[in-house]
């Protein structure tokens, strides 16, 4: 009898697959980057990209948009009301400048020109919580996410103009409450800054979004944790995502595959069989297209696996070939060998380096130099091991926290800062009279983590190490 239940238990969870995302699902999903009177921003419209493909494959109606002025983000947010009446999920997604005074949060378009509090309650910004009342405030459930928390350029303008009564602009996003249904996340705590990430990729923020929140049945809360928890890592601690909840029940982006495991015995052998054949047949896939520069064929991966191990790999590749990268990225690969790109390292083929404690110290400096920090303890332990993924991740070579000998020649190439080089000279002499060989201590800024003098190279930072401000 037992079995018969579970047998129409997974045939009704078949039969219903299609209609996992029946309900109505909106998004207001916006990236603002190209600013034109403070220095624009790397990466806003590609996470707005990003996000709205992971919405869209789990049935969300999105309302897109970026590089929005005032008059293009209010015909936007219009839109994107009617849309959620009657709605039993409404996502709001921004990435871009905000911007809080006197504890009220505001959103700027690409064409704000704040010079005064007057500039900002007139018009010129989005008011955070007008808006959201205004858009969101029939729909059953309410999630919003604000990669905002940049450090602004308008704040000292703003500060240091004429005022007949005091103002307090902070230079990140100030703390809200969330209302019954509703969940409000933030790329970090309030008042402070965020990472903007590498030019050209995510922000920690975005990236960790994508990969967590649309996972096939995890419930919204418990991917928030995942979010927080891989922010954290990424930045080494820098910047921790803050958000309040108040919703009143589980909410699940990607439902599929939740109920599965709960309507059958978990002794039951043929689903466990079936998901290991699929598993397999899915990593045989991704691996004849992981390299690929054609969109149409990570297009096939997603379209065959909506939401398959390696979507969020998927997305940043396809939203790193359409947008082309940045000019920074192009300089990087120059001279960099092609083989770099494909050819993967492991112990071996980092033993064969046969790179000495002195050398290990010094690609470990160099990494900190290009915003990975790590210790410069010439010991590749697992700490380090998880800093070279996050540099392979960025630089596009395969990820496996070994280096061969094309890799370590790509990151002697890479320019690092004067003041870190500097430092380099004065840590090996007193390192090479010390018994121990330890490498010699560092200095760190208190606010982002980086080695005295900033953080050099190329590049600002990347997701764990990246420090490029939002």
């Amino acid at each position: 009898m037992r079995f018969l239940i579970a047998a129409i238990s997974i045939a009704a969870f078949l039969a219903s697959g299609n209609a996992a995302f029946a309900d109505k699902r909106v998004a207001f999903v916006v990236g603002n980057a190209a600013y034109k009177n403070v220095p624009q921003l790397p990466n806003p419209a590609i996470d707005s990209k990003a996000m709205a493909r992971v919405l869209r494959n789990v049935g969300f109606d999105v309302v897109e948009g970026s590089n929005l002025t005032r008059d293009a983000m209010t015909a936007k947010l219009l839109e994107f009301g009617k849309k959620s009446e009657g709605a039993d999920i409404a996502v709001f997604f921004y990435a871009g400048h905000g911007i809080a005074v006197n504890g009220i949060n505001y959103l700027l378009p690409i064409d704000a020109d704040l010079k005064s509090e007057m500039d900002v309650k007139l018009g010129a910004a989005i008011n955070v919580d007008l808006t959201l009342d205004q858009t969101m405030s029939d729909a059953k459930v309410k999630l919003v996410f604000l990669d905002a928390c940049r450090d602004n350029p308008f704040a000292a303008k703003i500060r240091s103009a004429k005022a007949t009564r005091s103002i307090n602009v902070q230079t990140g996003l100030a703390e809200m409450k969330s209302g019954e249904g509703t969940l409000i996340a933030f790329a970090t705590g309030p008042g402070q800054t965020a990472l903007d990430g590498e030019a050209g990729t995510n922000s920690p923020f975005s990236r960790a979004l994508v990969a967590n929140i649309a996972q096939p049945g995890v419930e919204i809360q418990q991917a928030m944790t995942k979010v927080r928890a891989q922010v954290s890592d990424e930045t080494s601690k820098g910047q921790l995502p803050w958000g309040h909840t108040n919703l009143t029940g589980n909410v699940y982006l990607n439902p599929v595959g939740a109920s599965a495991a709960a309507m059958t015995d978990p002794s039951n052998a043929p689903v466990s069989a079936a998901n290991k054949q699929g598993s397999d047949v899915e990593l045989e896939f991704w691996r004849s297209i992981k390299d690929t520069n054609k969109v149409e064929e990570l297009n096939a991966y997603l379209t065959n696996y909506p939401n398959g191990t390696f979507k969020s790999l998927a997305l940043a590749r396809i939203a790193a070939l359409q947008d082309g990268p940045s000019n920074t990225t192009r300089n990087l690969s120059a001279g960099i060998d092609p083989a770099t790109f494909t050819e993967e390292a492991n112990q071996v083929s980092e033993d064969q380096i046969g790179l000495d404690k002195g050398q290990r110290r010094d690609a470990q400096r160099r990494l900190t130099g290009l915003g990975f920090d790590i210790k410069a303890t010439g010991k590749f332990d697992d700490e380090t091991r998880s800093v070279i993924k996050r540099w392979q991740a960025a630089r596009g070579y395969p990820v496996t926290g070994y280096i061969n000998k094309l890799q370590h020649k790509a990151l002697l190439s890479e320019i690092v800062s004067a003041s870190s080089a500097s430092s380099e000279q004065a840590d090996d002499e007193p390192a090479r009279r010390r018994s121990s060989g330890g490498g010699g201590r560092r200095h760190y800024n208190s606010g982002s983590g980086s080695p005295v003098g900033g953080p050099g190279g190329l590049f600002g930072g990347m997701m764990g190490g990246l420090f490029g401000r939002r």
